[in-house]
């Protein structure tokens, strides 16, 4: 007896039979695969790979400019430091007694009436490349004599 029915509709017939065997096994609920992956969630992905590989460079530009400020703000800082010790020094500099006694400490100046001693340290006397000159003729020159003639000792030192 040959077959009514062709290969094709026998296999349609047992998946149909297949079919209504998981609907009753599952409860009655359609048994139906998902896919883990739909066309939403996957344009939701490449959405957000989308925004971080547009916000990482200005993101990256964000963080370094808030540190070059921050290096700006502490150098301002320390400017505005030196400033303040600068007005103080100059503050110093308008009181005429100060004037005074930095004459008096750094140019050896002695006011009328007084006497200038000048401390000659004996162990550099003992060494043979300092110059003996007598205080006696350098009080007698001019102090820009003296300044040249330690600028031509100097040099004539330092070409030995």
């Amino acid at each position: 007896m040959p077959d009514r029915f062709s290969t094709a509709t026998r296999l349609r017939a047992l998946g149909a039979q297949a079919q209504a065997r998981v609907y009753r096994a599952t409860g009655g609920r359609p048994a139906v695969r998902r896919n883990k992956l739909t066309g939403r969630a996957a344009l939701l992905a490449l959405v957000v790979c989308a925004l971080i590989v547009a916000l990482a460079y200005p993101m990256r530009q964000y963080v370094a400019q808030r540190s070059q400020i921050d290096d700006q703000r502490e150098q301002a800082k320390q400017e505005q430091k030196q400033v303040d010790q600068l007005s103080e020094q100059k503050a110093r500099w308008q009181d005429p007694e100060y004037v005074k006694a930095q004459a008096r400490e750094h140019l050896h100046y002695v006011m009328p009436g007084e006497t200038g001693y000048t401390m000659v340290d004996p162990s550099a006397s003992a060494s043979p490349s300092v110059r003996h000159t007598s205080d006696e003729s350098a009080a007698r020159n001019p102090w820009y004599a003296n300044l040249w003639s330690g600028v031509d000792y100097t040099d004539t030192a330092a070409g030995r």
